[in-house]
């Protein structure tokens, strides 16, 4: 789909998506408890749907309604030797969480996604394997797995992507025995961990921080169901609370003062932004990236630290972001694991803004079109995490024209 923006200015109240990581951390706790939830607030994005997808192949019912979602958990999940197929489409979340739900449930699974998923790292899950005499088959179309995981010691990396401790953060309570998780600094995007954490506790499922680097995993338990309704999403919400940097007047509501999740640095971020050049860290918030190169490239240009898994997102998000700058004008420096966006002054692009199949880069892009006029290749790409992002940004004043 191309969408083409003409320059305009938004204004007025939006309500924030659900947080589309809290979304799957429940869903998931859900279909592992005994018992029926209910979960509110539900927006499906492509990465949810295929979240509810796997779950049902662990065997939960799942009734999804408009905006919720009734799941009568999979608890006790049936023979261990049964073959699962899990179909994860581009979603590396849901790919990443239950692998390690299934390498903890055993028998036979395979993990089927698009071609860009099935390139994502799973090292960390290849070597867990390894050590416990577990089957791992890397494929071109799908990656097979076969053996049952044991409670113990695992060493991860802390500077890995957060969701394989969420994997094992999952499946390790049900398991015969206690474990530890022991992370080896540094510690990047803590904050989703802390959110897996919190998702456990709501189900009845207690983690327990021994010191900064080590969580305790009582073995032998359970997850109780429950009624839930997620919470606003910063990651989201800060696609729409970035038009009052440029001239916008957008309030953003349903976002809680209190969450845990680490994408509410962006509000001090963009104070940071607004005051001149900025030097941000990104480790513990990879998502923001290419919302806060769009707006250093607006204002007053930034140094971005922390950015190595920029690589390894849905696309290349740094390179992305450095290709379509240039069709504005604006230049960046690409560094192993550092940024630098130039100050510059927007100009209108002279060809369409490729979205790189990338939903992020699509939403940051379109902000900065608002300001120059444009159109954007590969727009549904959106679909991923914000499906209705068009549809709000128009509410809001900014004129959108889509060519399917």
């Amino acid at each position: 789909m191309k969408v083409r923006i003409e320059r305009s200015k938004a204004a007025g109240t939006v309500s924030a998506p659900p947080s589309k990581s809290m979304a799957h951390r429940d869903i998931i706790a859900a279909a592992l408890a005994d018992g029926t939830s209910k979960i509110t607030n539900v927006a499906y994005s492509e990465d949810i749907k295929a979240t509810i997808d796997c779950v049902r192949e662990l065997g939960a019912e799942v009734t999804a309604a408009e905006d919720s979602v009734t799941v009568r958990g999979a608890f006790p999940f049936g023979e261990a030797g049964r073959e699962r197929r899990f179909m994860c489409r581009e979603s590396g979340s849901t790919l990443r969480f239950m692998m390690g739900i299934a390498l903890g449930l055993g028998g036979r699974n395979s993990f089927y996604g698009s071609a860009k998923l099935m390139t994502r790292p799973l090292g960390i899950y290849e070597d867990i394997c390894k050590a416990n005499g577990i089957v791992f088959n890397r494929f071109d179309d799908r990656i097979e797995t076969e053996g049952k995981l044991s409670s113990g010691v695992y060493k991860i990396p802390g500077d890995v992507s957060s969701q394989f401790i969420t994997g094992l953060l999952f499946v390790l309570p049900l398991l015969k025995g206690d474990s530890v998780i022991l992370l080896l600094p540094p510690v990047e995007s803590r904050s989703y961990i802390n959110l897996t954490v919190k998702a456990l506790k709501d189900f009845g499922v207690d983690i327990i921080w021994q010191d900064d680097n080590t969580l305790f995993v009582k073995g032998d338990g359970a997850y109780v169901s429950r009624n839930i309704m997620v919470e606003g999403d910063y990651s989201n919400a800060a696609f729409l609370d970035a038009f009052n940097l440029l001239s916008g007047n957008v309030k953003v509501t349903g976002l809680d003062a209190d969450s845990l999740q680490g994408d509410r640095v962006y509000e001090a971020y963009y104070e940071e932004l607004s005051r001149g050049h900025a030097t941000l860290d990104l480790s513990d918030c990879p998502d923001l990236a290419p919302v806060l190169m769009s707006l250093a490239a607006a204002l007053h240009g930034a140094r971005f630290t922390g950015t190595r898994r920029l690589k390894v997102k849905e696309s290349d998000r740094g390179e992305a972001m450095d290709s379509e700058l240039m069709k504005l004008g604006i230049k960046t420096d690409l560094y192993d694991n550092e940024i630098e966006v130039h100050s510059g002054t927007l100009q209108a692009p002279t060809e369409p803004i490729d979205g790189h199949n990338d939903h992020r880069i699509v939403m940051a892009m379109s902000l900065l079109l608002t300001l120059t006029g444009g159109e954007i290749e590969g727009a549904e790409a959106v679909a991923k995490s914000y499906p209705n992002y068009f549809e709000d940004i128009e509410k809001l004043g900014i004129n959108v024209k889509k060519e399917c």
